[in-house]
């Protein structure tokens, strides 16, 4: 007669000790979401921040490359859509101050 009891069948993880914090599990993610990169527009961004530099700001950039490096890809798609958004009308803005005062300087 055995004594000791043998491990259930499937379960072959030994339980966690007392004192020892459990692993976070961790997140799977499909190869298309690893493959995904978000446009971070870093040209835009410079000539925005040239043109126009209130709000050619270059967080929103820097926070696109940050997500995409740790493939959040739904932060980076954020982020890359509000930097393009950003550059954009800095540029716009930036242009019209400029052509407003060769027209009327």
């Amino acid at each position: 007669f055995d004594t000791e009891r043998q491990p259930e069948r499937g379960n072959t993880r030994d339980p966690p000790t007392a004192g020892a914090p459990e692993k976070p599990p961790q997140e799977t993610q499909t190869p298309e979401e690893l493959a995904f990169y978000a446009p971070n527009y870093l040209c835009l961004t410079i000539l925005a921040a040239i043109i126009f530099p209130p709000l050619g700001l270059i967080l929103p950039s820097l926070q696109t490359s940050q997500a995409n490096k740790s493939s959040q890809w739904e932060d980076a798609y954020i982020n890359s859509g509000r930097t393009g958004w950003l550059d954009v009308f800095a540029i716009l803005i930036g242009l019209g101050i400029i052509y407003a005062y060769v027209l009327f300087m």
